[in-house]
């Protein structure tokens, strides 16, 4: 069945992308017709049709009909945004007067203009970019030919066409919508969470561990593609707030996902912490309450799955005293069954309300109310969003990190455009557009995409130029030839090798060649062009150098550092807000899930794309990246960021427990601090230092007992929690409720008892799992300190024997 899951999503993907490329080719073919054979009063007014085919590849590459309609929205502020200024300067410097020096310094000045606001969208800026080398380079290679108004006007007009063409190709033959996509990926995510939550239960009833592994192993393939999924359903949302809103748009398609994406991580991380099989707290009533559970749960992702609201009351409610595990009536849990009581915790939450993603101030109570509102606050984001690049009031004083991005940009075109005049004039475009294409505000690995841009420039020349010869008897069906290269190239933006960067320049390669006419010989412009990528590139790499030196390794040694030092803040913060007065604890922990939802998860995200460029940039005479042992280290922080937000989700029932288990809570969680936030605290500091001796003096200061973490011995919560279940049963004696039978008095009273078990024994597993994987991160970063400081275990090993 997983290997049917995993068959259907990758011919999904391979059937979206293919329809992407279609619609890519025929926005392209718009172009081409109407550039090539359109009357001859509008290609006049069509003036830079390179320029057009290279929007329309920007717009419409993987996008739905709200991405393009975005994408014409961005084009259409770009042109405003450039040719105002274009036009006022030929005003005072008209076009015949422009110098190879004098196009660079107006294209740097623009370019830096453009770049340093904000709130201009990444789109916007391509485009701009792109319209600002055009302008001003067409200006100082045709002189007194361009008119001051009429020239940018031709720009602006090419612009509008690529647009349009996206527009089209994104209507025809039926209009391809973001709400269409969400649906489409919302019922794969759905079908892969419940393979993965079979598998999961099957793998729990193991019998022994290799069975458990195999399909533990099946679930960890399927939840990486059920993250992508989740990722999709994300990237949709700027596209669907552009679109018409259907009748069905009163729900959210990705609603309550990335819920049961948590869950089921939960789940995974628990099977995955079972020290062997069968499980010993699994007997055949928990084995019965396992399927009654994963059919409850199922009924609700078929209600997700055909976009109903994903609440409490979409499958059958449990009768008082149902619980997936019984109190146990003497002695209590050891270590080795934390695991399982973990798992069926998170399954618990599963089939309940679901309280991971929510909205953190809402509650149980006005679960109904919040989710139509949450809906609505996130189109209103996305809209908002459009609305603030016209906003001036928006606009704030941008920081030291702009004025690098800015200043990097507008040198990198400068140069560029001033060596590309100067070696080839009638081509001096290409070197600029090269980067103003490829423009990224985020940090990338220079030097690997670079060389991506470089080979797509040249194997889409070759290829041009064979279709040239192929076709130069027929130059009217050369356009033909464009169809499948296009294709092609979609597909090879999504590979390793080449990306996006790679597979634009490959298709642009191709396109200049063959979309237009008379340009001079294939073979010539083809060979200057390729000269002109290699110039800009150039400039760009040594720019990059320059302004911003840090490499990529070094960006996520300091990342991991501040993933630790968010870690460490979430748990001074939960130690201390459970340490005080139960009344806050409702308006407090909210607070605490929204800093860990946005500030942990974007620390480790940054980490692994940092991580990922490390891997592909070229280490010279550094000393290479040790990927493996950061790797390991991200799925540790991944671990604990996922159960750091279960710690939250369980004492957020602190208010509505006993001083006993209080005090237990609180003692649990003075202990995480003690052991795990001094320890991270510790390995954040050492993690600079670069010294393997600070590093085993720290590790030595930080090493904590592991006598309570060894398997066999009981949980050190069982006495205080059957002391205090005692109680209760006492006090339920003497305050009974009249209204309940004495049955169903005895079945809710067995319901919260099995409640507050699982709820105290998961509590206990993540504060366990939580030291345990400080404990490996301790022993990586051990590791890499040796890997990058050879010399220094050199002389502690020479130490050691000269004591001796």
């Amino acid at each position: 069945m997983a290997a049917a899951t995993g068959k259907d999503s990758i011919k999904a993907v391979w059937v979206e992308r293919l329809s992407s490329a279609l619609r890519t080719a025929l926005a392209c073919t718009i172009v081409g017709c109407t550039t090539l054979y359109g009357p001859a009063r509008l290609r006049d007014f069509l003036a830079y049709p390179a320029f057009s085919y290279v929007t329309a590849i920007l717009i419409v590459s993987d996008a739905t009909l709200g991405d393009t309609l975005r994408g014409c929205w961005h084009a259409l502020y770009a042109t405003i945004q450039v040719m105002i200024p274009c036009i006022l300067t030929f005003q005072v410097i008209r076009p015949a007067r422009f110098s190879n020096a004098l196009a660079a310094v107006a294209v740097a000045v623009i370019t830096f203009m453009v770049a340093l606001p904000e709130s201009t969208p990444l789109m916007a800026k391509r485009i701009a970019f792109g319209q600002a080398v055009i302008v001003f380079v067409g200006a100082a290679i045709h002189g007194a030919e361009e008119g001051a108004v009429t020239h940018p006007i031709h720009v602006a007009l090419s612009t509008a066409l690529g647009a349009l063409a996206s527009v089209l190709a994104m209507l025809i033959p039926y209009p391809w919508l973001a709400y269409s996509k969400a649906r489409k990926t919302c019922r794969l995510y759905v079908e892969n969470a419940s393979e993965r939550l079979n598998i999961y239960v099957e793998g729990l009833t193991a019998q022994n561990k290799q069975a458990a592994t195999d399909l533990l192993s099946q679930a960890k393939f399927l939840s990486v593609t059920g993250a992508k999924h989740l990722q999709t359903i994300k990237d949709t949302r700027g596209g669907m707030a552009c679109e018409i809103k259907p009748k069905i748009r009163k729900l959210n398609p990705g609603e309550n996902l990335q819920d049961i994406e948590i869950l089921m991580k939960g789940v995974e991380i628990a099977l995955d912490s079972c020290p062997s099989f069968p499980v010993s707290v699994i007997d055949e009533g928990i084995k019965q309450a396992l399927l009654d559970m994963k059919g409850k749960i199922g009924l609700k992702l078929q209600k997700a799955k055909c976009f109903a609201p994903f609440d409490a009351t979409t499958a059958p409610e449990a009768k008082a005293g149902e619980s997936c595990v019984q109190a146990p009536k003497t002695g209590g849990a050891t270590q080795a069954d934390l695991p399982a009581f973990f798992f069926l915790y998170c399954l618990e939450l599963l089939s309940g309300e679901l309280p991971v993603g929510q909205n953190p101030e809402c509650n149980s109570e006005n679960t109904n109310k919040t989710d139509t509102r949450d809906v609505t606050s996130k189109r209103d984001q996305e809209k908002a969003n459009l609305r603030k690049t016209w906003d001036c009031s928006t606009i704030k004083l941008p920081n030291m990190e702009r004025w690098t991005l800015a200043t990097k940009c507008s040198l990198s075109l400068g140069f560029a455009v001033l060596f590309g005049l100067i070696f080839n004039k009638e081509n001096g475009y290409w070197s600029g557009l090269v980067i103003a294409t490829g423009f990224v505000t985020e940090r990338q690995a220079t030097f690997t995409v670079t060389n991506a841009r470089g080979q797509g420039a040249a194997i889409g020349s070759v290829y041009g130029i064979l279709c040239c010869f192929i076709f130069q008897r027929f130059e009217d069906l050369r356009l033909l030839p464009l169809l499948p290269w296009i294709i092609f190239t979609s597909f090879l933006s999504h590979s390793r090798m080449y990306g996006q960067a790679g597979g634009i320049s490959a298709v642009t390669g191709a396109l200049l060649i063959l979309g237009r006419k008379n340009y001079g010989p294939p073979n010539e412009f083809a060979t200057a062009r390729l000269v002109e990528v290699c110039i800009g590139l150039t400039c760009f790499i040594m720019v990059e150098i320059l302004l911003k030196p840090a490499r990529a390794a070094t960006l996520a040694k300091t990342e991991f550092a501040w993933s630790l030092r968010a870690l460490r803040d979430c748990i001074d913060d939960t130690s201390r807000l459970c340490a005080g007065q139960k009344s806050a604890l409702s308006s407090s922990i909210p607070a605490l899930r929204r800093k860990h939802q946005e500030v942990i998860t974007s620390r480790i995200n940054n980490l692994e794309k940092f991580i990922a460029a490390a891997e592909s940039e070229p280490n010279f005479w550094f000393l290479p990246f040790y990927g493996a042992c950061y790797r390991k280290l991200l799925v540790s922080l991944r671990k604990m960021e996922c159960l750091l937000l279960f710690v939250a989700i369980e004492i957020e029932t602190l208010p509505q427990v006993s001083d006993g288990l209080q005090e237990l809570i609180n003692n649990y969680l003075h202990s995480l601090r003690e052991k795990v936030g001094v320890s991270l605290k510790c390995i954040q500091e050492l993690i600079s230092m670069n010294s393997l001796t600070l590093l085993e003096s720290g590790v030595q200061k930080i090493s904590t007992s592991h006598d309570d973490n060894e398997l066999g011995k009981s949980s050190p919560s069982a006495d205080v929690l059957f002391r205090t279940l005692s109680r209760l049963d006492e006090e339920e004696d003497e305050n009974s409720i009249p209204q309940h039978s004495k049955e169903e008095a005895i079945g809710i009273e067995q319901e919260l008892k099995s409640r507050l078990i699982l709820r105290m024994y998961s509590l206990e597993f993540c504060i366990s799992s939580l030291t345990k994987e400080t404990q490996e991160i301790e022993k990586q970063v051990k590791e890499l300190v040796k890997w990058e400081n050879p010399e220094s275990c050199h002389s502690t090993k020479e130490g050691s024997h000269g004591g001796g």
